[in-house]
């Protein structure tokens, strides 16, 4: 069961979004929201263009390390293969990751779905703590990723 503070986070992107449509300052408000929602440090938004993830949209004015890379490497590949949501409580502990910022500790990775069930995008949140993201985090960010999918199509 989610918090209630949560689903109202929820309601107010899902709104958000159906009002204005999916400008690019609009994704990066949204990104910001899904980031303020749960105080995320970093959300990123990551669409894939023909073999790669692309960046759409991300919080704050650093741009990650990594913009765009091939669809076999990082996290967000290892997401992409198996259709599951990630969760690693300390990425220097993961073959897998592409440090985005070098004070990541932890990160949790959810594919965006378009109508037709296929994956087109990625849902990225990253903590500078360990172990931060549990059960309620993929809930929410599933549901999150849900009610923005359709700006990646």
């Amino acid at each position: 069961m989610m918090k209630t503070t949560t689903c109202k986070d929820l309601q107010a992107i899902g709104a958000f979004v159906l009002a204005g449509g999916c400008t690019k300052s609009r994704i990066k408000q949204v990104a910001e929201m899904i980031r303020a929602a749960r105080n995320y440090r970093w959300v990123g938004i990551y669409k894939i263009a023909k073999k790669e993830f692309a960046i759409v949209s991300e919080t704050g004015d650093e741009p990650p390390a990594y913009p765009r890379f091939p669809i076999t490497q990082g996290l967000c590949g290892a997401v992409l293969e198996t259709g599951k949501p990630i969760i690693v409580g300390d990425v220097h502990k993961d073959p897998r990751y592409l440090p985005t910022f070098h004070t990541t500790r932890s990160e949790i990775i959810v594919p965006m779905t378009n109508n037709h069930k296929h994956i087109v995008g990625m849902l990225d949140a990253e903590s500078d703590k360990v172990n931060a993201f549990g059960d309620e985090d993929r809930q929410f960010l599933e549901r999150a990723a849900g009610l923005i999918a359709h700006c990646l199509v």
